[in-house]
């Protein structure tokens, strides 16, 4: 199966107390204890597990000199050897490029200039596929029927454009197979590992580029607004047709059949009339369509292939009260690992067999976590001033009566993408420490359609911030927030809707955290990495042209209303953040030092976009825990 990116992944004690602030008081149950905050954000104990193509092995992520690290287990013993010896940074990614070799992804302090690296599965020759400075590599296809090649993408001939090159795992040795001409975006290849199809952008339009084979040059079949999208995901098993993400003349995405010779989608597999399809599952081995997956306020499942269904429902049964995802399967689809996951839990793998429907448990992700203490993430929703219905979920502390709580607001970043149910470690930190979390979909999310993306276009600070502001007065209506204690807490552009929400809304907030957000959109704008260059014009239609919408963006650029903070604030940064610069941060912390009022700034010199070495994760929620305290008057581990 074509893979376009790598996966990555992300003393209880009994403290009885009551917690003064002002004439406030935030009451603890003694049932439910305060759970050490290390617990919360340290690594897991395992987690990331794949089998091999052969089924006889399998590889997982645990930690090794406090660095997740890659380990490989034989089912028929008992010890996993280590294969990997990093210690400045996690290995987030990997995948089995064969039986007997691995390939992963790091890169060097947060930068993100991904090189691919390769070992084989005793630990022997590893080798930096992709030596070279400042790029950053990615993954095409994996050539599963291949076990010498893999094909990928690398900026190296020119940072703003990704060309295609088959590479050898063993040795690096590479072939340009696919040259940029400047305007390519993605590519896709068939079934028998050919590329064929070619993804481009002007910044506003998109075309799709096929070609029969690859002695042929790319033709554009298809050219489209980039509002109105057809995503191929997959070439059908004849490698004739494409499998498709489409809106055309639709408002919610379906999973079509698109015939690349006719131009034309062949068949409308299924649509959902509340969101958008999101998910493929196909069979290789069987060469089917398995299923398509949807997110409504849970990820839903709709299947095509009644024995999987069967199975699905088999595992239900053995594994009730959680949710469940496929993490891996081998090449012969009778062995699964299977992850389970809830609101209250990372939940655990599972192996299953299935030949004789036998289900054994491999390991517990995190069985620190007693999920009897944990908080409830319920789906909610609330209407907009201007009538559109948002959704979101809502964490309420346990053991507290939901009466005049102190909340965090906690819109999700991207802003295209949207907070969906499962388990939080920060939400459910800060539902420990007494706060009530409300995260919400504001207009601009993703999966709920084309209208509702729309809708975000060029409102930065307008009407996607009346939706959260909306989302607070809903709390206040409900009975549930204290006016005098309601903070907000972002990252990347919920980091930029903390800083807005302080100075656009500047008597609602008691306390603000922004986590790697950002403070002038001009200057974010004129900073975007280099491979987001063919998206620039893009990005003026969803969020403003720094010419011609030169006002707009000054009018919610938090840099230019910082006479409007009163607000509290901490701000933490990575060094090395590629997407939002150090910049960001720098410039309104000096802005406010300027006016005499100090900030809390904490920056990680090798971290960026976000802190993933958990000692910066420690330092950082502990930072957020006592200003939050301070504030708002949540509680505090000793």
């Amino acid at each position: 199966m074509n893979r376009n990116t790598l996966n990555c992944l992300l003393l209880v004690f009994i403290f009885i107390s009551l917690i003064s602030f002002g004439n406030l008081a935030i009451a603890y149950s003694e049932e439910i204890p305060l759970i050490p905050l290390r617990d919360f954000f340290r690594n897991p104990e395992k987690a990331g597990y794949s089998l091999s193509p052969d089924g006889e092995y399998f590889a997982f992520l645990a930690p090794w000199e406090n660095r997740l690290n890659i380990f490989i287990q034989k089912f028929s013993e008992t010890e996993a050897k280590r294969i990997t010896s990093v210690t400045d940074r996690d290995l987030v990614g990997y995948f089995w490029a064969s039986n007997e070799r691995i390939v992963y992804a790091r890169d060097q302090a947060g930068e993100e200039n991904f090189h691919l690296f390769a070992v084989n599965i005793d630990g022997s020759n590893p080798v930096d596929l992709t030596p070279f400075e400042g790029v950053r590599a990615g993954v095409i296809d994996d050539l599963r029927d291949n076990d010498q090649d893999m094909i990928i993408s690398l900026n190296k001939r020119d940072p703003r454009f990704y060309d295609a090159y088959r590479i050898n795992i063993e040795t690096g040795e590479l072939k340009l197979i696919g040259e940029n001409p400047g305007n390519i975006i993605g590519w896709l290849t068939d079934h028998e590992g050919l590329l064929r199809l070619a993804i481009t952008s002007d910044g506003v339009n998109t075309s799709i580029l096929y070609r029969d084979n690859e002695s042929q040059s790319f033709q554009t079949i298809l050219t489209t607004d980039f509002k109105e999208t057809l995503t191929p995901v997959s070439f059908t098993y004849d490698n004739q047709c494409l499998y498709a993400f489409s809106n055309l003349g639709r408002d919610k995405a379906a999973l079509v059949v698109f015939d690349p010779k006719t131009q034309k989608e062949l068949e409308l597999i299924y649509e959902n009339s509340y969101v958008d399809v999101s998910g493929l599952l196909i069979s290789d081995k069987r060469k089917k369509l398995i299923a398509v997956t949807y997110l409504t306020d849970k990820l839903r499942y709709h299947f095509f292939d009644e024995e999987v269904e069967s199975i699905f429902q088999d595992l239900t049964k053995k594994i009730p009260g959680y949710e469940l995802a496929l993490s891996s399967v081998n090449q012969d689809e009778n062995r699964f690992i299977i992850r389970t996951y809830s609101d209250k839990s990372l939940g655990s793998y599972f192996l299953y067999d299935v030949e004789t429907s036998n289900l054994q448990k491999i390991a517990d992700i995190s069985p620190w976590i007693d999920e009897k203490y944990m908080a409830d993430m319920e789906p909610i929703s609330y209407n907009s001033q201007d009538g559109l219905t948002i959704h979101g979920y809502l964490t309420l502390p346990k053991g507290v009566e939901p009466k005049n709580l102190p909340v965090v607001i906690n819109p999700h970043g991207g802003p295209w993408y949207r907070d969906s149910w499962g388990y939080s470690a920060e939400v459910q930190f800060l539902a420990n420490r007494g706060y009530a979390v409300l995260q919400m979909n504001f207009r601009g999310s993703t999966g709920y359609g084309r209208t509702f993306w729309e809708a975000g276009f060029k409102q930065w600070g307008r009407k996607m911030q009346d939706d959260i502001t909306d989302g607070v007065q809903w709390l206040i209506d409900q009975g549930i927030a204290d006016l005098k204690r309601i903070g907000i807490y972002g990252g990347s552009y919920g980091g930029y809707a903390t800083l807005a929400g302080i100075t656009l809304t500047p008597d609602l907030y008691a306390a603000a955290v922004d986590y790697v957000g950002i403070s002038n959109i001009f200057t974010f704008l004129e900073a975007i990495p280099p491979y987001w260059e063919p998206l620039r014009q893009q990005f003026y239609e969803m969020i403003g042209d720094p010419s011609k919408d030169k006002e707009l963006l000054e009018s919610v650029s938090p840099l230019f209303l910082v006479n409007q903070i009163k607000t509290p604030l901490f701000i933490a940064q990575g060094a090395n953040d590629p997407r939002v610069k150090k910049s960001e941060s720098d410039q309104i912390v000096a802005a406010l030092e300027k006016r005499g009022i100090k900030v809390q700034y904490m920056v990680k010199e090798n971290e960026g976009h976000g802190f993933a070495n958990e000692e910066n994760r420690f330092d950082f929620y502990r930072a957020m825990e006592e200003f939050l305290s301070e504030h708002l008057g949540g509680k505090v581990e000793p």
